[in-house]
């Protein structure tokens, strides 16, 4: 079956005419690929907008999943009076809503329009006619969900050992009202009304149970996660995550990035910082001292040791000056993992831009999203990164650490390990 043959009969209650073109693409897919696979039909090669991503699977879509090219990224609270009941049944309820989103479907048994006149939509409708374009959902859980005065959803001695709050890193100037939250939702897609419409929607479900904090709009993916991805440039115009984790390399995923404790066994835990750029500093900066902060030539993005794009640096190589080719304190020699005992990170970041300020200075940054197997990975990178040059240049703002469960398989719920016996 492909989508040019959809299910005979009539669509299951509620389910309009979008909502059958993706159980289409649903059972197409079923039979063409593995569980947790990304989905690809004839039709999808056609119309990149009918991309779709399986929601259930070993691990939770979204983060080897190759980078979409739009991000809305959403941290919420439970709301003060709300107990284990309330946790449990949105989550319950967010995993059926995440389902029929990244196949393509309207929210709920009606959908945008085929309700009640007398009553609200169970989906907003703004994404009608669009198609799916890739969207993942991810879901993560932080710890200030575990350390709850009270302890009211009856999870705070199965909070993770390595959920532990980051430290404060040198140059950080956090503000509380863009760091932490007790949850969090990633959405990405290749349509960015796609993206605001998940994330509206899964907030309007957790109406009266959680709000939302603060959110982050992304755009232009700053990594990439598959080998047939090209290396994107971030908003300093250098190539970003040349030496990423990528998915196929399963011995690099299994060590540096899949959990495999308790109930968080093939999850992961999720870092996200707001990277605020001195656009206008970088822009009146020379070339050379722009290559020599990153490390990387902007053009080519090879070491500045020598070579091509994938060429490993040779940190060894000493300069004209008598610091090494690849300096000191450039970014790409701190962060490598030949300088971290090894240490590697998956990394799926966006660019943002959120306006100008009173100065007419551009507010922009790179908002960084990092998968791990352990948080202490990131802490060992950030901190060799105390004396990295482009420190001139940027400043974390934001910052906050979930805990990511494990996939959902079909029948359960988001994170059901964590609230079994």
């Amino acid at each position: 079956m492909n989508e040019s043959t959809p299910p005979q009969g009539p669509p299951p209650r509620g389910v309009s005419r979008r909502g059958v073109l993706g159980l289409a693409a649903v059972a197409a897919a079923g039979t063409a690929v593995g569980f947790g696979t990304a989905r690809a039909t004839s039709a999808d090669a056609a119309d990149p907008s009918r991309g779709t991503h399986d929601f259930h699977g070993e691990h939770q879509a979204g983060i080897t999943t190759e980078v979409q090219q739009h991000l809305y990224f959403a941290s919420l609270d439970m709301t003060a009076g709300a107990g284990r009941e309330e946790l449990v049944s949105l989550l319950h309820d967010w995993t059926a809503a995440a389902a029929q989103l990244t196949a393509g479907q309207e929210v709920g048994e009606t959908g945008a329009t085929d309700g009640s006149p007398l009553a609200p939509p169970d989906d907003t409708g703004e994404a009608l006619g669009l198609g799916p374009h890739n969207l993942t959902l991810t879901f993560g859980l932080g710890a200030s969900l575990f350390d709850r005065d009270g302890d009211p959803f009856g999870i705070a001695a199965k909070r993770p050992e390595a959920l532990t709050p980051l430290p404060s890193f040198a140059f950080d100037l956090l503000e509380d009202s863009i760091s932490d939250g007790d949850l969090c939702i990633q959405a990405c897609a290749d349509d960015p009304q796609v993206v605001v419409h998940a994330i509206r929607n899964l907030s309007r479900i957790a109406f009266g149970r959680a709000q939302v904090r603060w959110t982050r709009l992304g755009y232009g993916r700053t990594s990439r996660t598959s080998a047939g991805q090209q290396t994107p440039r971030n908003l300093f115009g250098f190539k970003d995550g040349t030496a990423n984790v990528l998915s196929d390399d399963a011995e690099a995923l299994d060590r540096w990035v899949w959990a495999d404790d308790g109930w968080m066994a093939g999850g992961s835990y999720l870092v996200a910082r707001t990277i605020q750029m001195t656009i206008e500093s970088w822009d009146r900066t020379r070339l050379q001292e722009q290559e020599l902060v990153v490390g990387r030539t902007k053009g080519e993005g090879a070491p500045l040791s020598g070579g091509t794009e994938m060429t490993e640096p040779d940190f060894a190589m000493p300069s004209s000056t008598g610091d090494f080719a690849m300096p000191s304190a450039s970014h790409v020699r701190l962060a490598h993992p030949d300088m971290n005992d090894g240490v590697r990170l998956l990394r799926r970041g966006y660019n943002y831009v959120d306006g100008n300020n009173d100065l007419g200075q551009i507010t922009a940054g790179l908002f960084f999203l990092s998968f791990q197997r352990d948080p202490a990975q990131f802490v060992q990178v950030q901190t060799s990164l105390k004396t990295d040059a482009l420190n001139e240049y940027i400043r974390h703002v934001g910052s906050a650490l979930y805990a990511v469960p494990p996939g959902v398989r079909k029948g359960e719920h988001i994170a059901q390990g964590l609230f079994e016996a």
